[in-house]
């Protein structure tokens, strides 16, 4: 009897420690199995929330599940980055990435969280650069002309930006950095929220991510001035360089996706998988190619090596720019 009830305690010792050992994969196997959040740092329309929803669709049709954008503006993303930080490390919550994420470590004195440490990476999505463009009412054509009329109206001109610490705002600190220009910074919820009041004229220009200052110079509602890549920006050829008139000057951004710190290997893996599918996708690169963006697959390993050389290069930005948020 002693055997036996020895030999049944063995058996089930083994069948917990083989659960045990079964149970993250056994959860990732059927993931996702509900709706995924996707938290987004900005307001609706905008650049982040234009491919996100893009990429959204196309992972609720691959999974049969809906990843659903959550729009938590506000903080310059940093509302958003807190709340997909403190969620559940489950895989049902996970966060949209851009330079605002890697430059708020250095430019904010008193955040509640690490982004790097507190996150763990899962996909790229695409590289992009902004745009500078300008109310219409403002008397400039080109980017010369622009410091030009900066330099003749001292503190006369106000830039408009997406928020603290996003690389619109940064964009304008280190062209007034580079051009020794006086402009006042007007931050919004969103660049979406901005351009009804740079066509207006009551701000009067944007350093934005070329998704939607793209949209808006297409459309004619806004002009547009130069781009804040190195050389000219493949897809609008005809927009020179910022660079070709302020020499050095340059702000590239990324977009992608990471998750709280915590989150199953496996399914990181899963969601890098289907996102680096999607950037084989010729509806979906045609997609993010219109918008402005150039598709970047990577491993979750490249794309967290980019995070932490992108907060890098952006605390040297925030640096020689001189400027910190409380």
């Amino acid at each position: 009897m002693v055997g036996f009830l020895r030999a049944a305690l063995f058996g089930l010792v083994c069948l917990s420690s083989l659960a045990a050992g079964i149970a993250p994969s056994s959860a990732a196997s059927d993931y996702p199995n509900r709706p995924v959040r996707w938290l987004i740092g900005f307001a609706a329309g905008g650049p982040v929330d234009i491919v996100a929803r893009i990429m959204s669709q196309w992972l609720s049709e691959h999974f049969g599940q809906q990843f659903v954008v959550e729009n938590r503006a506000g903080s310059g993303g940093n509302i958003a980055a807190a709340a997909a930080i403190n969620s559940p490390p489950d895989g049902y919550t996970i966060l949209f990435d851009a330079p605002n994420n890697a430059i708020s470590t250095s430019l904010y004195k008193h955040l509640s969280y690490d982004f790097i440490r507190d996150t763990v990476p899962v996909a790229s999505i695409m590289q992009l650069a902004n745009m500078l463009v300008v109310s219409n009412a403002l008397p400039v054509k080109n980017v010369q002309e622009f410091i030009d009329y900066c330099k003749a109206n001292p503190g006369k001109v106000s830039y408009a930006s997406s928020g603290y610490g996003t690389s619109v705002h940064m964009s304008g600190e280190l062209f007034k950095a580079m051009t020794h220009v006086e402009m006042v910074h007007v931050p919004y919820r969103g660049s979406a929220i901005a351009f009804p009041d740079i066509i207006s004229n009551k701000v009067q220009l944007i350093f934005d991510n070329l998704p939607s200052a793209l949209e808006q110079s297409r459309a004619g509602t806004v002009r547009a001035l130069g781009v804040t890549s190195p050389q000219r920006w493949p897809g609008v050829p005809d927009v020179p360089a910022i660079a070709e008139t302020v020499p050095g000057f340059e702000s590239v951004g990324f977009y992608g996706i990471s998750a709280p710190k915590g989150t199953p290997p496996e399914i990181v893996d899963i969601l890098n998988k289907a996102v680096n599918e999607a950037l084989k996708d010729p509806k979906l690169v045609a997609r993010l190619t219109e918008v402005g963006g150039i598709p970047k697959p990577m491993t979750p390993a490249e794309f967290g090596k980019l995070l932490s050389d992108e907060t890098e290069k952006w605390r040297k930005v925030v640096e020689f720019a001189g400027v910190s948020v409380d």
